[in-house]
C-alpha cells in the first residue's frame, strides 16, 4: 500500500470536505511540482546524479527551500543506497515519505491553540502589512465562535488606516464583540479589551497589532509593552503569538519569520492565500527553516477556509496524483 492510500485510509468520513479544501487549495502548487516530478520520472528512469540535480531543481523552484531540499536530496541519497532502489518509481513514495518526516523532525507537533486553564486565553497576531492579520482574526473569530466560544476581538493595531473599520465589519458580519479606540495608544486599547474579557467571562481574545518590521527595536519594545501589560492581567498571557505571513511572497515570508522570532515569542505561524501560490512548498521551509510549526492555513476566500493545518492533508493535496 503506498503512502497516498494511506494518507485516505485514516481520514475520516467528516474530514472529507477538509480533505477536498486542501485539494483545491493546492491546485496551483500541485500542478507546478506534480507535473514536473512525473515528468522528470517519465525521462530518468534510473535514479542517479542526473536525476538529483534535476530534482533538487523542481524541490527549489516550489520554494521548500535550498536548506531544506538539501537535506531531502541527502536523505534520499542515504535511503536509495541502504534500500538498494534503482529506478525514479520505487522512489515516488520515499520522496513523499521523507518530506513528511523533515517536517515533524522528531517533534511532537501541535496545531492546537494553548487554551488558558483558568480564565481568558489571549491570541496576539503579529505580522507585516498586507499579510492578512485583521482577515485572519474574522475568520478565527467565526471558526471559534462556530465551536461555541464566546470570543472578544482587539482592535490593538491603531496605526493603519482602515485596520479598525475592517476589523470592526468582521465582527458586525459574524456577530461578534470588539474593542477598539480611534487614534489611541495600542497597548492602552488591549488592556481594555483583555480587562473586559476578564470581566465578562469571555473564552478568547484575538488582539490585531500594528503590522510593521522596517523599526525592529521599537517593535520589540512595543511587543515587550503588550506581553508585560497582558501578562499582569491574566496569568501566562498571551497564550499564543501568531505570526501570520502571506504564502505568496515566498521566501520572503521565511525572512519575516526568522526576524519577528528574533523580537518576540512565536508560538505558530498562519499562512494565508496558500491556494493563490504555486509554491505551497514554503510550508516545510518555515518548519525547518524556524522550527516553528504552522497552526492554520488560509486555503481560499469565504470565511470558512481558515483551516487547522494537517501535515497529512498537506502532503495529500500537494502529491495526490503522483501514485497515477
Amino acid at each position: 500500500m503506498g503512502i497516498f492510500d494511506k494518507f485516505k485510509n485514516i481520514f475520516k468520513k467528516e474530514e472529507k470536505e477538509e480533505v477536498e479544501l486542501y485539494d483545491k487549495g493546492l491546485e496551483k502548487t500541485r500542478n507546478n511540482i506534480l507535473s514536473a516530478l512525473l515528468n522528470l520520472n517519465k525521462n530518468h528512469n534510473i535514479v542517479d546524479d542526473e536525476y538529483f540535480e534535476s530534482l533538487e531543481e523542481i524541490l527549489i523552484m516550489s520554494d521548500i527551500g535550498v536548506n531544506t531540499v538539501m537535506e531531502i536530496i541527502d536523505r534520499l541519497k542515504k535511503r536509495v543506497k541502504k534500500e538498494n532502489i534503482k529506478t525514479a518509481e520505487e522512489l515516488k513514495d520515499i520522496i513523499v515519505d521523507e518530506m513528511f518526516i523533515i517536517y515533524v523532525n522528531g517533534d511532537i507537533i501541535t496545531n492546537k491553540i494553548n487554551y488558558a486553564k483558568e480564565g481568558p486565553t489571549v491570541i496576539l497576531f503579529v505580522g507585516v502589512n498586507g499579510a492578512g492579520k485583521t482577515t485572519t482574526i474574522g475568520k478565527l473569530a467565526y471558526k471559534l465562535k462556530s465551536e461555541g466560544k464566546k470570543v472578544l476581538m482587539v482592535a490593538g493595531d491603531t496605526f493603519r488606516a482602515g485596520a479598525i473599520q475592517q476589523l470592526d465589519e468582521w465582527a458586525s458580519n459574524i456577530g461578534c464583540d470588539i474593542v477598539y479606540k480611534e487614534n489611541a495608544d495600542p497597548v492602552s486599547v488591549m488592556y481594555d479589551g483583555v480587562n473586559k474579557a476578564k470581566d465578562e467571562n469571555y473564552d478568547i481574545v484575538l488582539i490585531d497589532t500594528a503590522g510593521r518590521l522596517q523599526n525592529k527595536v521599537g517593535l520589540m519594545k512595543e511587543l515587550e509593552k503588550v506581553n508585560k501589560v497582558i501578562g499582569k492581567l491574566i496569568d501566562n498571557a498571551p497564550h499564543e503569538t501568531l505570526l501570520v505571513i502571506d504564502a505568496t511572497t515566498g521566501q520572503n515570508g521565511i525572512s519575516q519569520a526568522k526576524s519577528f522570532k528574533e523580537i518576540t515569542n512565536i508560538t505558530g505561524i498562519v499562512l494565508t492565500k496558500l491556494d493563490g501560490t504555486a509554491k505551497g512548498g514554503i510550508v516545510l521551509a518555515i518548519k525547518e527553516e524556524t522550527g516553528i510549526p504552522v497552526k492554520y492555513v488560509g486555503l481560499g476566500e469565504t470565511k470558512n477556509d481558515l483551516r487547522t493545518f494537517d501535515i497529512e492533508k498537506y502532503i495529500y493535496g500537494l502529491f495526490k496524483g503522483m501514485d497515477n
